[in-house]
């Protein structure tokens, strides 16, 4: 070979200075000349070589960023951030899937002849999905990325808002698509969105004392047992169950505030239940 680069192109390469197109020429002329890159070696500082090696090692090693972690960094929130909500279960497709089909089963009954004048099996599983959704979200025993959270720089409150706010986004927003396929029924296809709150802001506010899978468990046992008996004191099908009349709405709001206010009063007994495997 009959061109070789000139060593001070190479020193201007090795310290990251060399600029195009002297950069493209010498980029392609060291993967064909051993001679070339013995001289670059030696010119080379080997500090900082061996530092780009391991910036390098570093970047391979990293796991790439899903969707979901490159679309967050990308509207501004921060990388660890990003990474713990984007490995959260209620983001993954499976569990996508289940609140889908479980909507399209419910939105198919209130279309179903005979149904009554109320969307009753909507509005009582809607409730349900934000709830299950946030258990699914946090605890040792649901939460693959739990030991990472562990230790993440972060109030062990301030990583359950994050997620329940992105559980709710989600879940809430799908439960809003639904509702727009239930037109015929006004604003009363909107009553399941203050006991969702409701239901939510309880299973949260037990948490601390009960664990993540027993609190929301027994506030869903709570509200199937309350629309069972409902049901039993229904007047008629043309009737809305009580949780769903101006009365029952008004006590699913109050519920709602009063468990905020206890969840706010005792979030940091949260930082004592994350530390601790259940």
């Amino acid at each position: 070979m009959s061109w070789h680069v000139p060593e001070e192109d190479l020193r201007a390469y090795a310290r990251g200075e060399l600029a195009a197109p002297a950069l493209w020429s010498a980029d392609a002329h060291l993967g064909a000349c051993a001679a070339c890159r013995g001289v670059l070696a030696e010119v080379s500082d080997p500090v900082a070589l061996d530092a780009g090696w391991e910036r390098l090692d570093a970047e391979l090693d990293a796991p790439r960023a899903g969707v979901v972690e490159s679309l967050l960094v990308r509207i501004g929130v921060a990388g660890h951030t990003a990474r713990l909500l984007a490995a959260a279960p209620v983001l993954r497709r499976s569990w996508l899937g289940a609140v889908v089909a479980v909507l399209l089963l419910s939105v198919g009954a209130g279309h179903a002849p005979h149904s009554g004048e109320f969307p009753t099996l909507f509005l009582a599983l809607a409730p349900l999905l934000p709830l299950a959704g946030v258990a699914l979200s946090y605890g040792p025993a649901l939460d693959p990325t739990y030991e990472m959270a562990v230790v993440a720089p972060m109030h062990g409150f301030r990583l359950l808002m994050i997620r329940t706010m992105a559980v709710l986004g989600v879940v809430l927003g799908l439960n809003g698509l639904a509702t727009l396929a239930l037109p015929e029924y006004g604003l009363r296809a909107l009553a399941w969105l203050l006991p969702a709150l409701a239901l939510t802001a309880t299973g949260l506010a037990l948490t601390p004392r009960l664990g993540p899978v027993l609190a929301p468990s027994l506030v869903g046992g709570a509200w199937v047992g309350l629309l069972v008996l409902a049901e039993a004191l229904r007047a008629g099908p043309e009737v809305p169950l009580a949780p769903f009349t101006v009365a029952g709405q008004g006590v699913a709001a109050l519920v709602a505030a009063l468990a905020a206010g206890l969840l706010l009063v005792f979030r940091d007994r949260f930082d004592l239940f994350q530390g601790r495997a259940v």
